[in-house]
């Protein structure tokens, strides 16, 4: 199964300042480079609006995703709403609290997504977490936003980590077969690999960050999305870029 991942989209309004970069036309170009690769399933891992969840800005990605005409699942980040995502996108899984959690066969393969939008887990979702980890048996992927341990990307280590990452750790540690985690957030392409966990962080559709320096630093325009295949036993991925448009 061939999945396409797309995240920290950042769209803002119509005519909004999001600092010279045309982040509708960075969607849009990801977009239909997605669509060329052929995926059977679209997943945004959160961020979609540029600073604060709005439903215009929802409506108007929704639309962008329905043409496509692939199916798609949508999770929040720390820009978004849950609830107003819930609403618009019209989502059906979650379990309470405004969180958007749930559990999905990807080709036989148990995939979890989790909502780490507020930086943490609520103890209801950690709980479910853990049962789902008790009834797998097999290598399970996992989706979210935020990567679950530090990733040597100075400026989001030191300003923006999971703050409940070693209770998370702890819980796919226990795991005895590998757990294969997808996510943004960081703005930037990572590899990260703890015993039996494998991050794997994606390049914002926006722009990406310099990870050598503690202060705040664009290192590129550049902006990609994440190619996985699925297969019984395997779980591979490629990153794809393309230049990103700045405004004139």
């Amino acid at each position: 199964m061939k999945i396409a991942q797309i995240t920290d989209l950042h769209i803002g309004l119509e005519g909004q300042d999001t600092f010279n970069v045309d982040v509708r036309d960075n969607f849009l170009q990801i977009l239909g480079e997605v669509v060329f690769s052929g995926p059977e399933l679209i997943i945004v891992t959160g961020d979609l609006c540029f600073d604060q969840g709005l439903k215009e800005i929802y409506i108007w990605i929704k639309d962008k995703l329905d043409n496509t005409n692939i199916p798609y699942l949508v999770l929040p980040g720390n820009h978004d709403d849950a609830a107003m995502m819930m609403e618009i996108f019209e989502i059906d899984y979650s379990h309470g609290e405004y969180e958007i959690y749930f559990a999905k066969k990807l080709n036989k393969t148990t995939a979890l997504f989790l909502d780490n939008s507020k930086a943490s887990h609520s103890d209801n979702q950690k709980k479910w977490i853990k049962r789902q980890l008790h009834q797998a048996d097999k290598n399970i992927l996992v989706f979210t936003h935020y990567p679950t341990a530090k990733c040597k990307v100075a400026f989001m280590d030191k300003n923006y980590c999971l703050q409940d990452r070693k209770e998370l750790q702890k819980l796919f540690h226990d795991y005895e077969k590998n757990i294969y985690l997808f996510c943004g957030h960081y703005h930037t392409e990572k590899l990260v690999h703890l015993d039996n966990l494998h991050i794997a962080i994606t390049p914002s559709t926006y722009f990406q960050i310099d990870p050598n320096t503690d202060e705040f630093k664009v290192d590129s325009y550049k902006i990609g999305f994440r190619l996985i295949e699925v297969s019984k036993n395997r779980c591979m991925s490629t990153t794809k870029y393309i230049d990103g448009k700045l405004l004139s």
